[in-house]
């Protein structure tokens, strides 16, 4: 791909049950709420749960974000109930390579709202958004071997195990050598 920034879609696009959209200024307050309610769950598997936490530099990081959407260098998106502000969870198109073009989708769930369905929801618009929107040939979904509720949406949302990557990364928590299952979709 020649430039990317040419390249226009849309902000938010929605599923079933949820609004997805680009991170935008004024999320900061929100985000902050139901990252801080799902900490004890986000920990084990988010290294960014583990970074200094405030209003105010969530404000900053989605502002951050934003800019990072415009430029077409990360595509953060925020999980919303349809016809709301309700923060359900968070994801997002990373580790993008246009010229594939190739993306990675992360995900995370506010933990009330876990165990409904949403994430796996959400992961497969995402993905239609990648393929359908973005032209992408290749999709994958990265998660640690023991996150067993990250591969199980991964599997749901019909992606196979195509790799285990061993003692591919440290984690974040213990330093020890961990796995990383490797899920991908491509173009049909």
């Amino acid at each position: 791909m020649s430039n990317p920034i040419l390249l226009d879609f849309p902000d938010s696009f929605a599923t079933e049950r949820l609004t997805i959209r680009s991170v935008m200024p004024g999320d900061g307050e929100r985000m902050y709420t139901a990252v801080m309610e799902s900490l004890e769950e986000l920990k084990p598997w988010m290294p960014w749960a583990h970074e200094e936490h405030s209003v105010e530099k969530y404000e900053a990081r989605v502002r951050e974000g934003r800019l990072r959407w415009l430029a077409r260098e990360d595509l953060w998106m925020v999980l919303l109930l349809k016809g709301t502000d309700t923060i359900v969870g968070g994801s997002g198109l990373h580790s993008i390579n246009w010229d594939v073009p190739r993306f990675e989708i992360g995900y995370w769930v506010r933990t009330a709202y876990a165990g409904q369905g949403y994430v796996t929801e959400a992961v497969q618009g995402v993905t239609a958004f990648a393929f359908d929107t973005l032209r992408a040939e290749r999709v994958e979904i990265h998660c640690d071997a023991l996150n067993e509720r990250s591969a199980a949406v991964a599997r749901r949302a019909g992606f196979p195990l195509e790799a285990t990557l061993r003692h591919e990364d440290r984690n974040h928590v213990t330093h020890a050598l961990r796995d990383t299952l490797l899920f991908a979709r491509l173009r049909e």
